[in-house]
């Protein structure tokens, strides 16, 4: 016990209660605003909130090629897959420079004409 008995132990043991109080306040605070902007309420990584009907249409029409649900995949699912990936990977392969701007500019991927 003579550890705490000195001036430097006792001023580490204030810096862990006053650290530990302003993590608590802060975290408190935070939470309290997250609460109030009703933020909380538009969450979706909270299990309770889905995506919305027209999200999932959205995700469903980009959706190029899609394996079965029932888990079984054949050879020629396999093939079929292949096939409607080859254009996507020869664009890949095309990249002349794929570390430059251009690689990243809004053509290349696809978001404007």
């Amino acid at each position: 016990m003579n550890y705490f008995t000195s001036r430097g132990g006792k001023a580490l043991i204030r810096l862990g209660i006053i650290s530990t109080i302003i993590a608590i306040a802060t975290t408190g605070l935070s939470l309290y605003f997250y609460h109030a902007s009703g933020d909380i309420y538009i969450d979706r990584s909270r299990p309770g909130f889905l995506p919305e009907k027209h999200e999932n249409e959205q995700f469903d029409n980009n959706s190029s090629y899609r394996f079965s649900e029932e888990g079984k995949i054949s050879e020629q699912e396999i093939e079929e897959y292949l096939e409607n990936i080859r254009p996507i990977i020869n664009i890949i392969n095309e990249t002349k420079k794929p570390f430059s701007k251009d690689s990243l500019s809004d053509k290349s991927l696809g978001i404007s004409n």
